[in-house]
């Protein structure tokens, strides 16, 4: 890429509707196309911690573009698509159906614009996401928070020539009774090699524990989007720079601790082009 900025705009929106603060230049397109998996888990975070009737895959496949309206203000748009399977039985008897459904998730627009560009970058950001999901009760699959969530945050970060830090916090705001949540994260990436990035992050996602939605017991029985998911995930991030706008990435993270969220690592490749 022509510059540090440029890279760290790519390594910042790797595999999430992303808090970075780094904006596209005015009229750039950034495009990502991901795929992501949690294989056939049936262990979930919680208190206690407890089983799935069935052995769950939740795969996504997902494209995010961001574009930059002017130098200060970028548009940003994801588009998940989910592919999710109840499988196995865990138990001699279970009360949901195996099945599978391809649907889409949650879509999202945002909004990010930068507010102080000295030693440090600071952009603010607002985040929609749409109710869109789908769920099937038989099998208690759902494909996205049966909810609008409007998420604002903060940005801040840092570049020092082949190396770079970044931080964000904010809330998600959700309608129909949903718990809202508080949310922090950060990461550092650096350059390992001529064309290969390595950055590690660590996110945060904590419930108000203000919402009582009243969601189907199949549901619960899948853990897939229901209430007062939390989780405190770490990861590894890497891109590999085919040519100046072209490159690869493969992202594995898992989780310390969480609340109504798969006990298992996920496992994410994609792609990105830069027009």
């Amino acid at each position: 890429m022509k510059n540090i900025y440029t890279i760290i705009a790519i390594l910042s929106t790797s595999f999430l509707f992303a808090q970075s603060p780094w904006t596209q230049e005015k009229g750039k397109f950034y495009t990502q196309l991901s795929f992501s998996t949690i294989p056939n888990y049936a262990n979930v975070f919680g208190n206690p911690e407890f089983e799935t009737d069935r052995e769950i895959t939740d795969n996504t496949l997902q494209f995010y573009g961001e574009y930059g309206i002017s130098s200060k203000t970028t548009l940003l748009v994801n588009l998940p698509l989910k592919l999710i399977k109840t499988g196995n039985a865990i138990g001699e008897t279970t009360f949901i159906a195996e099945n599978s459904k391809t649907a889409l998730g949650n879509i999202s627009l945002g909004l990010k614009h930068q507010f102080y560009n000295k030693k440090w970058l600071l952009t603010g950001q607002l985040n929609v996401e749409a109710n869109t999901s789908t769920f099937e009760a038989a099998s208690g699959i759902r494909t996205g928070y049966d909810s609008w969530t409007f998420t604002p945050t903060l940005n801040f970060g840092k570049s020092f020539n082949s190396f770079y830090i970044q931080a964000f916090t904010g809330v998600d705001l959700k309608t129909n009774d949903y718990s809202n949540n508080f949310k922090i994260g950060g990461e550092i990436g650096t350059k390992i090699h001529t064309k290969i990035w390595l950055i590690g992050f660590l996110d945060i996602v904590n419930s108000f524990n203000d919402g009582h939605i009243d969601l189907p017991l199949s549901n619960y029985g899948t853990a897939l989007y229901v209430n007062n998911q939390e989780y405190t995930a770490f990861g590894i991030k890497s891109i590999v720079e085919i040519s100046a706008d072209f490159g690869g990435m493969v992202n594995f993270g898992g989780a310390f601790s969480g609340n109504n969220v798969a006990k298992q690592a996920a496992l994410t490749i994609g792609i990105y082009k830069y027009f």
